[in-house]
């Protein structure tokens, strides 16, 4: 694996647009398109966050004059043609021109402020959320006019696009109720479904696959999860018995739409199928792993050994061995159990789980490809020296996953190894980030699956494969 130089930037402002071409980049005022092939700078923006005389009017004073602005938000628009740059402390983005560098548009969020904008998928519209949750506004390039949709409830995680982005699901409050809103993205925004949901405080809604279910659930004060269609008929709703006293922190569409994976406070797992929405297994993260179970172990002080660079395979250790974890306290608010990330990989043969009383442990679980006998079952378990702090399917390869830790290094496992059997095998190695002064605090892949972005707090730099020349 090559890497690059490191390169600045500002919160944690980094994308691959959409063929890998090339990188974006805020570092503070400033835009920078850079190739990447050879990291020579593209495009440059300086983009003016100067408070309008309207803004400083209507300021609230929690910010100090003195206080610097900066880039709060980016992104590609779908055909990388255009890229976005808002600034929410100004309430205000600006989209920029790939082709025509003088070209450029701004959008003012007014007195009701700014907290996230981005592309809608087409490429053509921004959706802008305002504070409090007063409005989605979305913008449109081609005309230049606004469509506004009132009372958004999570900003986050109250909102999906129907995968071929035909319709925009959003999830509102009105009079005090859980409401779903449905809106056609063809047909400028207009509102096509509006129905109550069987919720009284939703926690985040999730789209099926399939563009047909939207899964709903309850915050944290409530095991519930409701599974609705499109036009708001109720089809399903689970609760798990004993009930386990808080509610759902993750859920996972299986990639083919037919499970549901759902998780909360507790270490435990449900899978949900389609035709019933009833629960088909319960998958159990114990701290004590089984012999059957294949456990990887990162090496000690393999840093320190190789001087942080080349790579490493992780320490595969047989029999029956215990996973460090941390007692959670019940007294307090939020304790730090259950699952904090559930996630398939391309294919859904495998279900990656994080738990935060498990922090340095990813659990892998094994699922049954379609025409296998339905007994999902824990695989692996990998174990590292640090907490993982972000893991990643690679979005083309279904068997191929990458984590960090904080540490100057990036950690990978597969199951694309070809023994000398012929078969599969599992591998997992610990790479070494040639570069002093850097933790490597969050991962992205590029979407074509052949390189990544290490991040650490004001610097980051790529990794790529090296492809093997044939002889």
């Amino acid at each position: 694996m090559d890497f690059t130089e490191l390169y600045k930037h500002s919160n944690g402002l980094v994308s691959f647009s959409q063929g890998a071409h090339f990188i974006l980049t805020a570092v503070h005022d400033r835009l920078i398109v850079r190739r990447a092939d050879t990291f020579q700078v593209s495009r440059s923006w300086q983009v003016d966050l100067t408070p309008s005389p309207s803004r400083v009017a209507t300021s609230t004073g929690s910010r100090r004059p003195s206080e610097p602005m900066s880039i709060t938000h980016i992104g590609w628009s779908s055909d990388s043609e255009y890229v976005l740059a808002a600034c929410a402390k100004l309430g205000v983005a600006h989209v920029f021109c790939m082709r025509d560098e003088q070209w450029h548009a701004s959008i003012e969020a007014g007195a009701e402020g700014l907290v996230k904008a981005e592309w809608a998928p087409d490429g053509r519209h921004v959706l802008c959320f305002s504070e409090w949750g007063l409005r989605v506004t979305v913008w449109s390039l081609l005309t230049g006019n606004a469509t506004y949709i009132q009372y958004p409830v999570h900003p986050d995680r109250g909102y999906a696009f129907r995968r071929d982005g035909r319709y925009f699901v959003l999830a509102e409050r009105h009079k005090s109720k859980d409401t779903i809103g449905v809106y056609d993205a063809a047909d400028s925004y207009k509102l096509v479904r509006h129905y109550p949901l069987p919720t009284t405080s939703m926690a985040s809604i999730a789209i099926s696959p399939s563009g047909n279910h939207v899964a709903v659930w309850e915050g944290p004060l409530e095991y519930k999860l409701c599974i609705l269609s499109l036009t708001g008929e109720l089809i399903g709703s689970f609760k798990p018995d004993p009930d386990p006293g808080l509610g759902i922190r993750c859920v996972a569409w299986h990639p083919s739409g037919m499970f549901i994976a759902l998780a909360g406070w507790d270490d435990r797992i449900h899978i949900l199928e389609h035709l019933t929405w009833s629960k088909v297994a319960t998958l159990n993260a114990s701290t004590r792993v089984p012999e059957s179970v294949n456990f990887w172990r990162e090496p000690s002080n393999w840093l320190e050994a190789t001087e942080g660079r080349g790579f490493l395979s992780y320490e595969r250790l047989n029999g029956t061995h215990s996973v460090p974890s941390t007692r959670p306290d019940p007294s307090k608010p939020h304790p730090k159990s259950g699952a904090v990330q559930l996630e398939f990989n391309k294919l859904g043969t495998t279900l990656m789980a994080r738990f935060e009383n498990m922090s340095t442990a990813i659990h892998l679980f094994s699922f049954p490809a379609p025409g296998e006998a339905f007994t999902p079952h824990l695989r692996s378990v990998l174990v590292h020296s640090r907490p993982v702090l972000h893991t990643r399917w690679n979005p083309l390869r279904a068997g191929s996953l990458v984590a960090t830790c904080g540490a100057s290094a990036v950690y990978t496992w597969s199951d694309e190894w070809v023994g000398e059997g012929g078969e599969a095998e599992e591998m997992a190695e610990c790479i070494g980030v040639p570069a002093k002064n850097f933790e490597a605090r969050d991962v992205r892949w590029a979407p074509d699956g052949k390189g990544m972005v290490l991040l650490d707090k004001e610097t980051f730099c790529c990794a790529f494969e090296v492809e093997e020349s044939s002889m």
